[in-house]
């Protein structure tokens, strides 16, 4: 069935006038040609792209450009500059200068026109953003999730575009609140961040920080999901704080039974194979309670970029306490339908995406990463950041590596048998460190030394 709009809402659609204010504009040109002040403060509200008029834009341009190296900035002036830039016929000439300047009954109202100006520049992105959006929703290009990722994205560009004040703070509207920071980490448990349930770690990170990327990264067996999961039961079981599990390798099954066995000391292989006893039982009904009370939201559906960003920032918004995200692994999320033109360069993207999710719901993400074959084939099995498989960028974005190395792995026989090592090889704001802690994987987890 085709829709047909009444002929008067035919010609609207098609004769629509972008929201702009011309005389605004000309009002701002003017000004900023006839007073240094009116031209600092039009700058610090609008962009050469606000302007509707394209000829506004090269006259601001120009403007800011004599303003720069301390020129004059009169009409003679400006016609001189732009006949040199071979932009005066561009501009409808020397007339069209003058003319901005008899407009301006003052320049001091020159900062509130620039205010509207920017005002109908936002609208117009708005629109622009909506018939992106419209279009990309009629045309069912990647899933809904993805579809909304994107225009959120998109929306989020136009309102960072709109904030003009917010970009730089003094040290006297934020010092206070760096002082309490300091005060709480000495008077209290010495985290500033949320803990990650082992106290050497704890005290090397002073918590996991908002807006953190934790690159948790080890070749395949090593535990990265076991520790990845210890982290979000501490969060969620152990403080109550709401945690996000997105996996893009095991169900949620898989999860649960991993969860269990953590939580209630029931060996892993037990609650796989069906050999649980009567005492197995017993231990999880006792521990059964507070995880199905724990905020700790699991997800196995989300495999593309656009999905898991949708869906963090749904549950974001449903919960604005949500303290921790973990991402089971990188190199499993895909772009979608998009193809770049290498993987190296896909996950590059992924990484850095990532990144500024996290200090956009300001929460530590924890994502794990795979690691290429170049331990294997060292005398020295220990790795190094440089192992992270497909892309340094993940290296970059990181604000912690944590790298895992369990020499039984390697050597059944090894002294440190049911020891794993933490290494942290990059840590952005603190020092670099190898942490031992204990491995008790028929338990699925880890834990302090101290505990065994």
């Amino acid at each position: 069935m085709t829709t047909t709009l009444p002929p008067d809402d035919q010609e609207t659609a098609f004769t629509r006038v972008p929201p702009q204010a011309v005389p605004a504009e000309q009002s701002v040109l003017g000004s900023m040609m006839l007073s240094d002040s009116a031209a600092i403060e039009c700058q610090d509200v609008l962009q050469e792209e606000d302007y509707f008029v394209p000829r506004h834009q090269i006259i601001h341009r120009m403007i800011l450009d004599l303003r720069s190296r301390n020129l004059p900035c009169d009409p003679i002036a400006l016609t001189n500059a732009l006949t040199k830039s071979g932009d005066l016929d561009k501009v409808g000439g020397a007339p069209y200068l003058h003319e901005l300047v008899q407009s301006v009954d003052t320049p001091a109202t020159g900062p509130y026109h620039a205010a509207i100006v920017k005002e109908k520049a936002v609208l117009r992105r708005l629109a622009e953003a909506g018939v992106t959006i419209t279009e990309a929703a009629y045309a069912g290009r990647g899933d809904s999730d993805e579809l909304v990722a994107e225009a959120a994205a998109k929306i989020a560009t136009v309102v960072e575009g709109t904030r003009q004040d917010d970009d730089f703070v003094l040290p006297a509207d934020t010092m206070l609140g760096t002082l309490d920071t300091i005060d709480q980490a000495k008077n209290g448990t010495g985290l500033t961040g949320l803990s990650t349930g082992f106290k050497d770690v704890d005290s090397l990170t002073s918590g996991l920080q908002p807006g953190q990327m934790i690159v948790v990264a080890g070749r395949p067996g090593m535990g990265k999901s076991t520790l990845a999961m210890d982290m979000a039961r501490a969060c969620a079981i152990k403080q109550g704080v709401p945690a996000a599990f997105i996996s893009l390798e095991m169900g949620v099954d898989e999860l649960n039974m991993r969860l269990l066995s953590a939580e209630s000391r029931v060996a892993l292989h037990h609650l796989r194979s069906g050999q649980t006893t009567d005492e197995d039982w017993s231990r999880m009904a006792r521990r059964l309670p507070d995880i199905q009370a724990a905020p700790l939201y699991i997800n196995e559906s989300a495999n593309t970029l656009g999905t898991i960003q949708a869906k963090l920032r749904r549950l974001k918004a449903r919960r604005r306490d949500l303290g921790l995200v973990v991402i089971d692994y990188m190199q499993l999320v895909t772009l979608g339908g998009r193809r770049p033109e290498s993987r190296e360069r896909e996950v590059a993207e992924i990484s850095t995406s990532f990144k500024r999710l996290a200090k956009e719901l300001q929460v530590p993400i924890i994502t794990l990463a795979q690691l290429n074959r170049g331990p294997e084939s060292r005398t020295e099995k220990r790795p190094t950041k440089a192992d992270l498989r497909e892309s340094g960028a993940i290296e970059q974005d990181a604000d912690i590596v944590i790298l895992l190395y369990r020499d039984d792995a390697y050597t059944p026989e090894s002294p440190h048998a049911g020891e794993v090592e933490l290494i942290f090889d990059k840590h952005r704001n603190g020092p670099t460190a190898t942490i031992t802690v204990a491995s008790q994987l028929h338990y699925s987890r880890f834990v302090d030394m101290a505990q065994t």
